[in-house]
């Protein structure tokens, strides 16, 4: 072998190391993240973000980063286990459960720009509440065995675990999918920044006031998610169903108004209903309004294209009654979205 092809073989080597050190750091990063709101012995958390950034990895770099999720997995598993089988376990749980998200979401034409309604269900059904079953069920069952868990815990753990594993797949997974697609914006007008701007600090107080007070207003976030999927889709949506997530939890977590009083159970079933209420309401109005979007443009590029293949099968003949993306109803103009 000669030297430039060795040290070719070198830097291929020492590119794919890097990658995997930087997974397992992001895996193990948001692990800790997670874990500042455990509910169950350390272990199982109401939002798992680690599972979102596994299966965003798997999307965008494939299959072979999945040493990397288990390398991740196996560091936080080793500081919380009991011993190391216990740890193996559940690490190769914690590493499967991604993996068989991402060959379901593959099989199924997956795109990971989530412009169509169909990524979307995808997403919720195969890859956040299929999928992780794996984990959940792997990792609930070796606390059992190990003797860290009592045999009639098993089910609230495991329902715990999976809806926390499921909670990470719909709320960090589309977050992670539509930052890579931003880029810095120019021209964007000061109306649409202030807009912005509102909604975000609107989602904020909103989220805080709704989880902390006494009477029931969980429902009055879902409005200001509508809002961030009609404005800005994913882009917008995303960042709100997080915030208001996050809020949730440190909410449930403190007991605070309608977790008050409540047992793990009844914290649990609230809590989640309510993160998957917003999840969802993010995620597949952001999808159908963005396929809608695309759908739109390509009709007015279809017009386009037949009011300039008229104009050159009839060059004297007046077009204006031809629909054009040129020549659009005042009425159009009024509501086109920016």
């Amino acid at each position: 072998m000669s030297d430039a092809a060795r040290d070719e073989r070198l830097r291929r080597y020492t590119v794919k190391g890097l990658q995997l050190a930087a997974v397992a750091a992001a895996y193990y990063v948001s692990a800790k993240i997670g874990l500042q709101q455990q509910l169950v012995r350390g272990q199982v958390t109401p939002l798992w973000p680690p599972t979102g950034v596994a299966v965003v990895v798997l999307l965008l770099w494939g299959l072979r980063m999945w040493p990397g999720i288990a390398l991740g997995a196996f560091v936080v598993n080793v500081m919380l286990g009991p011993s190391i089988l216990p740890v193996l376990a559940i690490a190769v749980g914690n590493t499967l459960a991604p993996v068989c998200a991402y060959l379901l979401l593959r099989r199924v034409g997956f795109h990971a720009a989530l412009d169509r309604l169909q990524d979307a269900l995808a997403l919720v059904f195969l890859g956040a509440l299929g999928g992780m079953l794996i984990s959940a069920t792997l990792g609930s069952g070796v606390l059992v065995a190990s003797g860290a868990l009592a045999a009639h815990d098993f089910w609230p753990t495991w329902s715990v675990w999976w809806t926390g594993d499921a909670m990470g797949v719909l709320v960090i997974a589309p977050l992670l999918l539509a930052v890579r697609t931003v880029r810095w914006p120019h021209g964007i007008p000061v109306l649409r920044w202030v807009e912005a701007m509102a909604l975000l600090g609107g989602t904020v107080a909103v989220s805080v006031v709704a989880t902390h007070s006494s009477v029931d207003l969980l429902f009055l976030v879902v409005p200001f998610l509508i809002w961030a999927a009609f404005r800005f889709q994913l882009v917008g949506a995303a960042p709100c169903a997080l915030i208001a997530s996050v809020i949730a939890i440190d909410a449930g977590a403190a007991g605070a108004g309608p977790f008050s009083g409540r047992d793990l159970l009844a914290k649990m079933v609230i809590l989640q209903a309510f993160n998957g209420t917003v999840s969802l309401t993010a995620l597949l109005l952001s999808a159908a309004i963005t396929e809608q979007n695309r759908t739109l443009r390509e009709i007015e590029g279809a017009c386009e294209r037949l009011t300039e293949a008229l104009s050159r099968l009839a060059p004297d003949e007046t077009l204006d009654q031809w629909p054009s993306s040129r020549r659009e109803r005042p009425d159009r103009q009024k509501w086109r979205r920016p």
